[in-house]
This record gives C-alpha cells, structure tokens and sequence, in this order.
C-alpha cells in the first residue's frame, strides 16, 4: 500500500467547498473521481489538512490517499491527475511518503492569506478572488492590530456559531500586513484555526482601519471572548489557503 501526498491548488468559486456531499460540486470528491480513474477500480479517502468553505481557495492545500497501485510513478501523478480535473483544480505536486502519514493529524502550521482591494471601484477581473472595500483605511493601525492576535488565545470570540472544535484556544506564530498598489495582504500562520476564524479576524482589523474600534482593544476583545465584540465575517472570496507546514 501506498501513501501519496498531495499539493492543490483551487479557485473556490462554483465548489460547495473542500468536503465531499451528496449532490453538491465539492473538492474532494472531484479529486477522489480522478484518482479512482488513473489508479483503477478503488475505493478512495483523500484526506485535507482542513475543509475549506464554499468560494474559498487555496494555493497549496495538502492531502493525501493511500491505493494499492504500484505502477503509476509517484512523479506522474500531477500529470495524470490534471489531465482528468476541472481547470479550476490543478495538483501542483505529488511524493509517496511513509505510511503514518496525515495530512490533518501532521499539520504543525498553516498559513492563510486575505487579500483585501482597497480602490475606489474595486475590479472586474479578480472579483471573485479578492473582497473590494473601498472605504479608506488606516493600515498602519490595522498593522498595530494585528500582532495582538499573535501568541496563545482562546479564541472563542472568533468562531462562527455552528463550530463543534472541543477547544476555541489556538496559538498564532506569525502575522503581517502589507500594501501592494490598492490591496492589502493580510497572512496570519498558526497552528490551527476555528470555523471562520480568519474571516472574522480580518473583519476586525478593518473595523480598525475604519477608526469603529483602536488597535489597542483587540487584546480585551480577544480576551472578552464574546462573538458580538469581533467584527463581522467578511466574504469567502479573499480568502486563500497559503501552505501547510510539517
């Protein structure tokens, strides 16, 4: 038996998300179509490193399946793969490595990226891949804001309702905000993150780029844990699954 780990990248726009359902375009499950193709007449459970939500997309997604196909080379699998996937879906690498190996249970940190147009009438081309904001911004709060989500916090205020993780405390290692002409980049890299998690973060900064709240309230609404105090939830759109890290 084989275990063979993938790197994906996806546009998430028209997939119900990563996680396979039953009568619903999803991820997962148009990989798993393929795979079965290539490898022959074979159950597959192609493993993430986490769901992604419904438009939201990813540069380097990490998952892996284990098959019982020993003639395909390891390095022909993006090959093989891409030629029977949606355009929008495209398997950027693939390595057989050893078989305690899991892409969720493995993780030690991810990164994610949103990507924010700050311009007056936003655009047409990349609508669907980043959230237009027109209004104008403080980033040098915004980038005061940030760096209180780093360290270990229980962020409880900062998940969607509906999320059934046991433990809200998550640690963030890394944050940064950057311009590029009339976006701003936002990266947070930790070791995990909530359902909406990232999407509420950002929610909150740009309440801070607004002047709603000061850089200087993120640690007692951190610590305040409740969902109201946080900003609102903004779009899937903008949302990117940089890497995951093992």
């Amino acid at each position: 038996m084989r275990n063979i780990k993938l790197v994906i990248e996806y546009d998430g726009k028209g997939f119900n998300g990563w996680q396979k359902q039953p009568n619903k375009l999803n991820i997962q499950g148009e990989i798993e179509k393929a795979i079965q193709e290539i490898t022959g007449d074979e159950t597959i459970d192609l493993i993430a490193s986490g769901r992604t939500d419904a438009g939201v997309h990813s540069l380097g997604q990490t998952a892996n399946f284990k098959t019982e196909n020993d003639k395909i080379p390891v390095e022909k699998f993006p090959i093989a793969l891409n030629s029977k996937l949606k355009k929008s879906i495209i398997i950027k690498s693939a390595e057989e490595v050893e078989d305690r190996f899991h892409s969720r249970y493995c993780v030690k940190s991810k990164t994610y990226r949103y990507i924010i147009n700050n311009s007056e009438n936003g655009t047409a081309l990349y609508r669907n891949l980043e959230y237009h904001f027109p209004q104008k911004l403080n980033t040098c709060e915004m980038k005061k804001a940030i760096k209180y989500f780093e360290g270990e916090h229980d962020f409880k205020g900062f998940k969607a309702s509906g999320s059934n993780n046991k433990s809200s405390i998550r640690k963030i290692y890394n944050t940064n905000i950057r311009e590029e002409n009339n976006r701003i980049i936002i990266e947070l890299t930790g070791n995990g993150f909530l359902y909406n998690m990232v999407r509420i973060i950002v929610g909150t900064l740009l309440d801070v780029g607004i002047g709603k709240i000061k850089a200087e309230e993120i640690s007692h609404i951190i610590d305040a844990k409740d969902r109201k105090l946080a900003g609102k939830t903004v779009p899937p759109y903008g949302l990117y699954l940089l890497k995951v890290e093992y």
